[in-house]
Formats: C-alpha cells, structure tokens, sequence
C-alpha cells in the first residue's frame, strides 16, 4: 500500500470555498482506477499551525500513483481547478 498525503492553504478560506474544494476533490472517487481510497477533511481547530483542507489517498503501489499523478481526471479536473484557490501545499509520501 502507498499513501499519500496533501494538506492545502486555501487563499480565501471562506465556508463555501472549502465546500467547493472538498467536493471537488472528492469527485475523484471512481474516475481514477489506480486510485483505491480517498479521504477528504476541512480544518475545524484553525490554529496558527493549521492547514485548511486535506487529502490522504491510497494506491496498491508507487507506480500506480504516479500514473495517478499524471492522470487526465486528476490533472484537468482537480488540479487545474482548485489550484487557483491555493496559497500553498505540503505532501508526504509513504
């Protein structure tokens, strides 16, 4: 199993923005095959230390997500959509 893991700064962090990201990037569930779990969460502590929103996927292996990281659906419909959003973002890979 390979995980990964994102954590997101959202620009505006308004209530409707974070819905917004949260679905769409819960929209990847059952678009991308190599993709096997996918969980979504917004802060609700909103420390100095906090990040606003949240990702942890899983894959069976690296290979796959990195076919993952390349895939259209994940490209064009996620990246390129929240990315205006952003401020910034932190991963971890195990």
């Amino acid at each position: 199993m390979f995980t990964h893991i994102v954590l997101f700064k959202v620009k505006e962090p308004t209530k409707e923005n974070l819905q917004f990201l949260k679905e769409t990037l819960l929209s990847m569930n059952g678009n991308i095959n190599e993709l096997k779990e996918l969980e979504v969460g917004v802060d609700v502590i909103k420390s100095d230390r906090s990040y606003d929103i949240g990702i942890i996927t899983r894959f069976d292996s690296k290979e796959d997500y990195l076919a993952y990281d390349v895939n259209e659906y994940h490209v064009e419909k996620v990246k390129k959509v929240i990315g205006p959003y952003l401020e910034g973002s932190k991963t971890l890979d195990f």
